[in-house]
């Protein structure tokens, strides 16, 4: 067995913990449709409705009607809603914290829950996947099990970038003043670059963060800067790239010793197992990693053939529904 699994009382914490968070997530992201307010404002002797924005834009919504104030009671009312409920959702999420750190919840590394809630704080997150070693961390949190020590001690993480999304992930981050680079250094300020390897951001605990790409193909850009910033990272384009982002989606809260939690979107446990077991049977794979590559390939698999069944294939010998 390459797993052991959380006590009831874990398990049950986790999943209220999780309810609290998801509620929150979701609150905050209709919050945002709120976002800024709305006035009455006196136009030539006529009183008109003023929809002014958070980047400090104004539209009218007409003039002072029935049909208007409607509008304004509604717009101020959910307003007012949704800024109590984000409030005591953030409130029931620090309790949570408490309980998970005192129930010994989690354990995925600190460093990798604030930099997915920096991702998602600064409004990125959607233009990165979580791959390599850090993805046991949403797997077992899903399954309320943990891997073996052996399988998941690692000191890098790995974003592999949407190229297809370039544009808009260069343009949120410049909208803000800021690089991918600057992002991270929101969470650690001794995050910097490689001089010899512009792909990886090093701490000053050695902690890396390494930025790949799926292989250059049709019109995708290459080489390729995160940003335009005078400073910032430069994906790197790894072999297995493409089948990465081709990859459904895997998305689950994950949780520190400390209880801060974090949303890890990742791949398909399936195609991490598939792309693991090629790693290992590969000639050009270093020979140091190969065994561990073949024991989460393996640990994967049995997980979710024990604990994730309906993540897998249908068989072919299957009845007919």
């Amino acid at each position: 067995m390459h797993w052991h699994e959380l006590s009831d009382l874990q398990k049950k914490q986790y999943i209220d913990a999780e309810s609290v968070f998801t509620a929150l997530r979701d609150a905050e992201k209709a919050a945002q449709t709120v976002r800024g307010s709305m006035l009455w404002r006196q136009v030539s002797g006529k009183t008109y409705l003023i929809r002014t924005n958070a980047d400090n834009s104004q539209k009218s919504l007409g003039p002072r009607t029935a049909e208007t104030e409607a509008v304004y009671e509604k717009f101020m009312a959910r307003k007012k809603w949704l800024s109590e409920r984000v409030t005591s959702l953030r409130q029931a999420l620090q309790l949570h914290q408490k309980l998970n750190r005192a129930h010994r919840v989690g354990r995925t590394p600190e460093i990798v829950v604030q930099i997915l809630n920096q991702l998602h704080k600064s409004g990125i997150s959607e233009h990165f996947l979580t791959v390599g070693t850090h993805a046991l961390f949403a797997y077992e949190s899903a399954c309320g099990v943990r891997f073996a020590d052996d399988a998941t001690t690692t000191q890098d993480i790995d974003l592999l970038m949407d190229t297809q999304k370039h544009l808009l992930l260069a343009s949120t981050l410049e909208e803000r003043n800021e690089s991918l680079l600057s992002t991270l250094q929101k969470v650690d300020a001794t995050f910097d670059l490689r001089d010899d390897q512009l792909y990886t951001a090093v701490n000053a605990s050695g902690f890396e963060v390494d930025v790949i790409r799926r292989m250059a193909q049709n019109r995708d850009p290459h080489p390729l800067q995160v940003t335009s910033a005078e400073r910032d990272f430069w994906a790197v384009q790894v072999g297995n790239g493409a089948q990465m982002a081709s990859s459904a989606r895997f998305a689950q809260m994950v949780v520190s010793a400390s209880g801060h939690m974090a949303l890890m979107t990742t791949l398909h446990p399936l195609t991490f197992s598939r792309l693991k077991q090629a790693l290992a049977n590969s000639p050009t794979r270093n020979p140091l990693k190969k065994s561990r590559d073949a024991l989460q390939a393996q640990a994967v698999t049995q997980l979710v053939e024990e604990m994730l069944p309906h993540l897998l294939p249908p068989r072919a010998d299957a009845p007919a529904a």
